[in-house]
């Protein structure tokens, strides 16, 4: 018995150890350090190793010693600003406050990802004017940092494009061969991310091909929308930077794209995401914009997704160019018609030819109960309402999406759907591929609806649709249709968000 003894508290001993570094991992937190170099450097005139000694020697001394050998730094900063990321507890960063040369520490933030017709739109026509005067972007370099990108999208062909510049330094970081060309000249991926470049969900690609997809004829939405899709600067060079992941947009992974790609050699830096407004002094992003601002790079970002509340405007540090929503004159209708000849015009990227106008019974399942599913169309909360065969009046949100209302709506038999705002949505309705005939429709209106719907004893409505497009021919993002429908370029303002057939943000470049 007495012999099991060492065992027994070896045993203990080591759980203790695994169970101590167990909480210390869990306790350890990504922080942004800002530092001084020492009075007689220069950081310019730094090596990479220089740099790595002089920001390690602000990690606690005690961690040579610890057994716990979790990689600490996580990228070293050289030329957004003279600093670097490190996983830290809260006490070792506050230890760090000893040494004078600090300047901040802070944990990191994750950041959210923030059209069609834009180019002719813009008065960009092929072949004449100033597009062609321009040259079409032909030797400018765009990092575009965000979901990464799908190399074998049409838009990222090489048809017409030269080689890139020879000051060029990317690299290609896809594993298999012929990801990259004349457009796709490099793709980097960092460390939150899943090990490759390869987008994420289809923003980046977007975005990507927003700023310089290359033309590619025949783009069409369900056959809508004909056209040639092309980016604003086609024959530009594209190098993705992949930063953000399912979890979001890691702000060291951010800074760190933003550094490699200085050295890289771009031109132009798009980056469609952000947080709220705050000091441009806290904000790491507008201090490494103006970083690569003062190295000739103009930074070209998104001015958010928010509003219509003041101060929701985000990236606005005046060196660099923030990008709002604005208008187009395309349109894709849906009009309800109600039974007292009422017409109130939506919008729907799925636009049925043979959809009868007939008018059928109306009803909103959620006008009598407090059932909050029912009043948004959750799943499964319209089985056994009465709705089969009618048109069904579902708000707008409540963790639903809209084609998962339409799906719910079509399992419990309805004919139809009309989607209205709520007050916070106001005017922006979204331009949805439905699962059934469906239409948006905005506060406004919906009011209307809903008091059609509450004094009429035998309420009727009906579809119609009818996609709009006035006038143009090219189509910009890369063949993914996208619909803006604004009224200002102001994030603050209820109508100033996109409208979308598949994502919904502001791009850098769009």
């Amino acid at each position: 018995m007495m012999s099991q003894m060492p065992l027994v508290s070896l045993s203990c001993v080591l759980i203790f150890h695994v169970f101590t570094a167990i909480a210390n991992y869990m306790s350890l937190e990504t922080y942004i350090v800002h530092v001084d170099l020492p009075h007689s450097q220069i950081l310019s005139d730094q090596s990479q190793d220089y740099l790595e000694t002089w920001y390690t020697s602000f990690l606690p001394t005690t961690l040579a010693s610890e057994t716990d050998q979790t990689p600490r730094m996580v990228y070293s900063y050289r030329n957004v600003f003279s600093g670097f990321a490190a996983k830290l507890t809260r006490d070792e960063a506050k230890a760090m406050h000893n040494k004078t040369e600090l300047i901040s520490a802070r944990p990191q933030e994750i950041f959210p990802l923030h059209t069609t017709h834009s180019p002719n739109f813009l008065g960009l026509h092929q072949d004449t004017g100033f597009w062609n005067n321009s040259n079409y972007g032909r030797g400018v370099i765009i990092g575009v940092l965000d979901t990464g990108i799908f190399p074998d999208h049409p838009s990222f062909g090489d048809e017409g494009v030269p080689p890139p510049p020879a000051k060029w330094k990317g690299v290609c970081e896809f594993n298999f061969t012929g990801a990259c060309n004349n457009k796709l000249i490099g793709a980097r991926h960092f460390r939150n991310g899943d090990g490759s470049p390869l987008d994420s969900n289809g923003h980046g690609t977007h975005t990507a091909g927003t700023a310089a997809g290359n033309f590619v004829g025949g783009a069409n939405i369900f056959g809508m929308a004909n056209g040639t899709a092309a980016g604003i600067a086609p024959l530009a060079h594209i190098a993705a930077y992949k930063v953000c992941s399912s979890f979001g947009c890691s702000e060291s992974d951010i800074l760190a794209a933003m550094d490699i790609a200085i050295e890289d050699g771009v031109d132009v830096l798009s980056i469609s995401l952000g947080g709220p407004s705050r000091p441009f002094h806290n904000d790491n992003i507008a201090v490494g914009a103006f970083a690569a601002t003062e190295r000739g790079i103009l930074v070209s970002i998104s001015a958010g997704n928010n509003g219509p509340a003041s101060a929701t405007l985000s990236n606005e540090a005046p060196w660099m160019l923030a990008v709002g929503a604005s208008t187009t004159d395309r349109k894709l209708t849906a009009t309800a018609m109600l039974g007292n000849a009422l017409e109130l015009a939506g919008e729907s990227a799925f636009q049925p030819k043979h959809f009868p106008a007939t008018q059928l019974p109306l009803v909103f399942p959620g006008s009598n109960t407090s059932d909050f599913d029912s009043r948004h169309c959750g799943e499964s909360s319209l089985i056994n309402t009465g709705v089969k065969g009618k048109i069904v009046i579902c708000e707008v949100g409540g963790g639903t999406t809209s084609r998962r209302k339409g799906q719910a709506v079509k399992d419990a038999g309805g004919a139809g759907m009309i989607i209205v705002n709520t007050r916070r949505y106001g005017y922006s309705t979204l331009v949805d591929a439905h699962v059934l005939p469906a239409t948006n429709i905005n506060y406004e209106d919906g009011i209307k609806i809903l008091a059609y719907l509450n004094s009429s004893t035998s309420p009727t409505a009906s579809i119609v649709f009818k996609w709009n497009n006035n006038r143009g021919q090219y189509i910009s993002d890369g063949g993914l249709v996208f619909i803006q429908r604004p009224q200002h370029i102001k994030p603050r303002n209820s109508q100033a968000r996109y409208h979308r057939a598949r994502s919904q943000h502001s791009s850098g470049l769009a």
